[in-house]
């Protein structure tokens, strides 16, 4: 497909609408859309394109999104004799096979980034994967270094999790190939007696 001379096909109005069609479908809509993805999260670009809601998209507009997004959510392979793409985590459809690598030492930093009215909420009940496959951490603030994804520049408070003492309790931790640090938790559940502190964007000591 090709975009009309006259159209920037790199405005960022179009490039973030196609990340979020990207999104959308890879992390959780693929099934429903009946698409074929596969069990390592992988989906022929081939197949976006017979979709009509990326009729207008080409493939250097969707290599300029997997290049140039600022938290590398996706990553493309050639394989087969065609182009394949995935989204490295956040998915709430079930891609058993995707890779991970498991932590073996704990990190020393392992922070989850959230808004300040749900901390009355998760500081009694824990933090859950609310749908998807894991709980989401980075291994610094917004911000810094090599720091590319896993928490949002519009948190608005910080909760320090002690990795050491979760798996020392069996709890296993994984990096997605971004980069993001994740976590089942048990059950589905990371509970308070892992959070080491928290703090406001401001450092104020919330715990």
């Amino acid at each position: 497909m090709t975009t009309p001379d006259h159209i920037d096909p790199f405005d960022r109005r179009r490039i973030t609408r196609i990340s979020k069609l990207l999104s959308s479908l890879l992390r959780h809509n693929a099934v429903k859309a009946k698409l074929n993805i596969r069990s390592d999260g992988y989906l022929a670009v081939s197949e976006l394109f017979s979709l009509g809601s990326f009729r207008d998209v080409t493939m250097e507009q969707i290599e300029y999104v997997v290049r140039d997004n600022d938290k590398q959510r996706f990553h493309l392979m050639f394989e087969d004799d065609q182009w394949w793409i995935r989204a490295n985590q956040g998915h709430s459809i079930e891609v058993k096979d995707i890779a991970l690598d498991r932590i073996i030492d704990p990190p020393p930093v392992v922070i989850h980034g959230t808004k300040l009215a749900c901390w009355d909420l998760i500081k009694t009940t824990g933090l859950k994967t609310m749908g998807r496959q894991h709980i989401h951490f980075s291994a610094g603030l917004p911000g810094d270094k090599d720091v590319k994804s896993g928490v949002r520049w519009t948190s608005e408070i910080f909760i320090y999790i002690d990795a050491s003492k979760a798996m020392a309790d069996g709890i296993e931790f994984y990096r997605s190939y971004n980069g993001v640090i994740l976590t089942q938790g048990k059950d589905n559940i990371l509970a308070p007696i892992y959070f080491e502190r928290v703090v406001d964007k401001q450092g104020l000591l919330l715990k």
